[in-house]
């Protein structure tokens, strides 16, 4: 994954939507066990982030007394819904970052 750091890809014929890698080694900790801070989005043509799979921060699954935070940073946001993502691999990130993608844009009605 490290070769996608910095590149942005338009991946539809309108060039409306596109997509962003941002994706650094790093120490390994508990937020990050696999070494890796990262960065993967789809935005719209205004630059709204539609799709994005990250670990820039803690999440919280649940809420009220019963909410838990993962000590992995790990998770993915779909709109304005952030849910924990279990990191396996880059490939699986990778593979389960474009599953996202094309299901928010083929409920947008966009073609690639």
């Amino acid at each position: 994954m490290l070769p996608l750091d910095g590149k942005v890809f338009v991946i539809d014929p309108s060039g409306n939507h596109w997509v962003k890698f941002e994706v650094k080694r790093v120490a390994s900790s508990p937020e990050r066990p696999h070494g890796l801070r990262y960065s993967l989005t789809l935005h719209d043509g205004k630059g709204e982030r539609l799709v994005g799979f990250d670990n820039a921060h803690p999440v919280t699954s649940g809420s009220g007394p019963g909410a838990k935070q993962a000590a992995a940073f790990d998770h993915k946001h779909r709109l304005r819904t952030i849910r924990p993502y279990e990191y396996a691999d880059a490939a699986s990130l990778l593979a389960d970052f474009w599953t996202e993608v094309e299901a928010v844009l083929a409920q947008r009605g966009v073609k690639l």
